[in-house]
């Protein structure tokens, strides 16, 4: 219930202030497990790549926010949960295979800060995927969040993860850039038109 409020709330916020754009959203799928894979430049992001959708979507946040008394409590009912800064905790991945294993839906930022936005993605979210199975949709989010200036959310196609199932090391590497050539891909396309 908190959650369907928080995005209506989001939605409208966006839409308002921020011209939402959503583009693809026909690309997501409505059930079974997904991984959302979007660029990261602002702390509106996470609300900004969930909002357009009908399906929940979790997130890994830092665990510091969930110290913090009112808001520690309410991403918790929205679906956040904790992962430590500088590295991600084998609780913390257990508990996002398992979300994804249950059938949900994901949201992860490949380039792992704000502060790496536009650098190489990391193999989380890649190895989140090929270890549950799930869909990956490569998300591109597009424009600065000022007032009243677009901003652009577009969600492409399913991605074919097919070709890195074995898993090594380098498998992971390849499946990252596939997916961080995507969000790259789409981003241009949309910054152009």
């Amino acid at each position: 219930m908190l959650y369907r409020i928080g995005r209506a709330l989001f939605r409208f916020i966006f839409t308002v202030f921020f011209r939402m754009r959503a583009i693809g959203m026909e690309n997501v799928p409505t059930q079974g497990a997904v991984v959302l894979c979007g660029n990261h430049t602002s702390f509106l992001d996470p609300p900004f790549l969930g909002s357009p959708l009908r399906r929940k979507v979790h997130f890994m946040a830092k665990a510091e926010l969930f110290d913090i008394p009112v808001l520690g409590s309410i991403i918790s009912k929205v679906g956040a949960f904790p992962v430590k800064r500088g590295g991600v905790s084998r609780e913390s991945i257990r508990l996002a295979v398992q979300l994804l294993r249950d059938g949900n839906m994901l949201g992860v930022f490949p380039e792992g800060s704000r502060s790496n936005a536009g650098g190489m993605g990391k193999k989380g979210a890649a190895s989140l995927a090929l270890k549950s199975g799930a869909a990956v949709v490569p998300v591109a989010i597009v424009g600065t969040y000022s007032l009243f200036r677009r901003m652009t959310i577009v969600y492409g196609k399913p991605l074919d993860m097919s070709a890195y199932e074995g898993g090594s090391s380098e498998d992971l590497e390849q499946a990252t850039e596939a997916i961080m050539k995507e969000i790259r891909r789409l981003h241009t396309v949309t910054s152009k038109a």
